[in-house]
């Protein structure tokens, strides 16, 4: 049975089901319906623009810092104040917004966890409503679980970790929610419903409504949020700068304007992130009709080279300078049960990974499983011995040749195979409701499939090379994936293949991968087959 709703112009296509008239309330569909009404259209505008700037550097332009902002870069001027449960974070955890994930990441040693309605989740209706509902419950004070298979207990601890909160990006609607007829933005609706319930709440807890704001592309993105946060605190009575937010520079395009979009949100932000797999994909993205950058094998983009280490240096001296928080990236490793061997590999990886984080001067790091806090942390307390290095920045004279510097290696047949078993597995789960996948002992979400695709539609573009000599091309690809399919059959199982949704995420990988246009995101054709 659909939701009936009898405010003017408001519309819900999805079915109703228990609690989720709580969430769904008179009250918060009017909120982000007012939303939807004042910020639309400028929503709109800015992503005609992005369509805009990538028709230019398809035709060969490239990034570059903005002339007309060069004031804002040379000017001194710092963003405000930081809340007291945000000035240490120097491990956060992240993952989707299921119940009893959320209870274990909010207790698992962490100072942060990011909850994920974004990347780490597949925006089915049920797991958007009942992933608000979690938080609800949450800042509340009534968040508990108890498993129907075990009978086991969950409950949030004395000390959970802060909640931060991922919306959506500018780029993805919400197809449940109509308002005058048009689905509203998943980023007003995911912000909308989270803030206008639990802003208050989290207050009176000490705390606060903070964020993570993914997939920025300019200044002037980040704009359009600050303009939201102020009209959303002016609509519950609530001071300016109550919000608090981090900023993902996960795209190519807003590497070059960090200062800028500090700037724009500068009483409401406390930090950037290094989004390093989403910004892998972005570079690709960004310059894919470009054939001096041709990336190698995913496993040979690591960080601490090439643009992906001058973009690291160049956030922790942007934020630094301004008083705002660097974080680090993610350490995607899942510790196997029983493999004692295996888990030392990894850990002594995260460490490495960690350590350069802490040298380099970021402020905190993200890991994706709960075994994983002990390892960063240890980093951080040996090397961090304050709550953060705002006093820290790595010299300066990072320029845009840096931030364009490609990575040197090779094209291998095993990187190519890795990319279509990643890429299909992984829209195979999204598309039957799970963002975070383990897929051969990482977790993995939407940015791995993307960076899958992105490469193998690049490659094919410029008639790449393996190192062997195999020019990679439309027909290869196609041998390639009728194997590696056929091998996971045989593996998983013939029945569980056959039940499961891998036609489709087939149909999705080699529409995305294949195709003569580069599709912006993948999970904008995959949303159809969901929604």
């Amino acid at each position: 049975m659909t939701n009936a709703i009898s405010l003017p112009g408001i519309a819900l296509t999805a079915e109703n089901a228990d609690r989720y008239d709580e969430v769904l309330s008179p009250g918060a569909l009017a909120y982000v319906a007012d939303l939807h009404r004042a910020f639309e259209a400028g929503r709109r505008d800015l992503m005609d623009r992005r369509v805009a700037r990538q028709k230019k550097w398809d035709a060969g332009a490239l990034p570059r810092f903005l002339d007309e902002t060069a004031d804002v870069r040379s000017a001194d001027w710092r963003v405000g104040t930081v809340p007291a449960d945000l000035e240490d974070r120097r491990v956060e955890i992240t993952g989707p917004t299921d119940r009893k994930m959320v209870i274990n990441a909010l207790n698992s040693g962490a100072n942060v966890f990011m909850t994920d309605f974004e990347d780490a989740n597949a925006p089915t209706w049920s797991n958007m409503i009942e992933g608000q509902l979690n938080l609800y419950d949450f800042a509340h004070g009534k968040l508990e679980f108890t498993d129907p298979g075990s009978g086991k207990h969950y409950a949030v601890g004395d000390h959970p970790a802060v909640l931060l909160v991922r919306p959506r990006g500018w780029h993805l609607v919400e197809e449940h929610m109509l308002v005058d007829g048009d689905p509203v933005s998943s980023s007003l609706f995911d912000f909308g419903l989270y803030f206008y319930h639990n802003a208050k709440a989290l207050m009176d807890r000490g705390s606060g409504p903070y964020f993570y704001l993914p997939k920025l592309e300019s200044h002037l993105e980040a704009r359009l949020w600050n303009d939201v946060f102020m009209a959303a605190q002016k609509a519950l009575g609530l001071p300016d700068g109550t919000i608090k937010a981090t900023v993902l520079i996960e795209t190519l395009p807003a590497a070059f304007e960090m200062d800028e979009i500090l700037f724009e949100m500068r009483d409401h932000i406390v930090g950037l992130n290094c989004g390093r797999w989403d910004y892998i994909f972005s570079a690709i993205k960004t310059l894919r009709n470009n054939p001096k950058f041709v990336m190698p094998d995913r496993a040979q983009i690591v960080m601490g080279k090439a643009f992906l280490g001058a973009y690291a240096s160049l956030l922790v001296q942007t934020c630094h300078k301004r008083g705002a928080y660097a974080m680090g990236g993610m350490a995607a490793q899942i510790p196997v049960k029983g493999d004692e061997a295996s888990n030392q590999v990894a850990f002594e990886k995260v460490r490495a990974d960690k350590e350069r984080e802490a040298r380099v001067g970021h402020d905190g790091t993200w890991v994706a499983h709960p075994g994983l806090v002990p390892v960063a942390k240890d980093v951080f307390d040996r090397l961090m011995p304050g709550p953060n290095q705002l006093d820290k920045s790595p010299e300066g004279g990072i320029g845009a040749k840096a931030l364009l510097e490609i990575h040197t290696g090779t094209i291998t047949e095993a990187g190519v195979r890795e990319n279509i078993r990643v890429g299909v597995q992984y829209i195979e789960a999204w598309l039957g409701g799970r963002g975070a996948v383990p897929l051969y002992n990482l977790m993995e979400d939407a940015a791995t499939a993307e960076i899958s695709r992105a490469q193998i539609w690049q490659w094919i573009r410029h008639g790449a090379k393996t190192e062997a000599g195999q020019v990679v091309t439309k027909n290869w690809i196609c041998k390639l994936l009728d194997e590696e399919m056929a091998a996971l059959r045989e593996t998983i199982g013939a029945e569980t293949y056959d039940d499961g949704n891998f036609t489709s995420a087939i149909g999705v990988f080699t529409d995305v991968a294949l195709s003569d246009d580069f599709p912006a995101f993948l999970t904008l054709p995959a949303y159809d087959l969901i929604k």
